[in-house]
């Protein structure tokens, strides 16, 4: 252990550089973190997803279905056979996200990926068995999809969730709900005051 604790030190005259580096490192990562909301995520509303300008179609295309009294985001799109499955998909798709919009990556169009296929085809068997105990395409996962086996719910029910809209720009007077401004509200009081002057 001490041989690791020395390995690890700066020498002496590094020791203020490598302490004010990782300070301001700490306060860049926290300063990201607030203004990205990224513990709004750990959440299971909806209105989350519209933090992200891009998926306000999404949003308003499955508040107009039948699944939004029953469903939320979460319910369909992650998985939900264990919580560390659960939180690992919500992290490595949301930092997907996060590095796309950052690098301004963006598709025109929403194409769902082949790991969020699989969790979504779950989701819709872990749902929809008691009703689908009889039909073959209750069974059917993905995979067995891609190699012709089968077809997955959406083959048939492609427009249940998100109706045939999913291109960004084809729904830019739907209604969703705005994510709140990260600016505290004691700068926006500072910055109306020097205004009124």
């Amino acid at each position: 252990m001490y041989r690791l604790i020395k390995l690890i030190t700066p020498p002496k005259e590094w020791r203020l550089t490598v302490v004010v580096a990782l300070g301001i490192f700490a306060g860049l990562s926290s300063y990201a973190f607030y203004i990205s909301k990224a513990h709004s995520y750990l959440s299971n509303k909806p209105e989350v997803c519209v933090n992200c300008h891009l998926m306000g179609t999404q949003y308003a295309t499955w508040f107009h279905s039948s699944h939004r009294e029953r469903a939320t985001c979460n319910d369909c799109h992650v998985p939900h056979d264990n919580v560390a499955r659960k939180y690992f998909f919500k992290a490595k798709d949301g930092m997907r996200h996060a590095a796309i919009f950052t690098m301004r990556m963006e598709p025109q169009t929403i194409i769902i990926t082949d790991p969020s296929r699989t969790v979504v085809q779950e989701n819709c068997i872990r749902c929809h068995t008691m009703l689908n105990e009889n039909v073959r395409l209750s069974t059917v996962t993905n995979e067995m999809a891609k190699r012709g086996e089968g077809k997955v719910c959406w083959n048939c029910h492609r427009e249940i969730a998100h109706g045939t809209v999913h291109n960004t720009s084809s729904t830019e007077n739907a209604i969703v709900p705005l994510p709140e401004s990260p600016v505290p509200e004691w700068l926006n009081e500072l910055i109306e005051t020097k205004n009124k002057k």
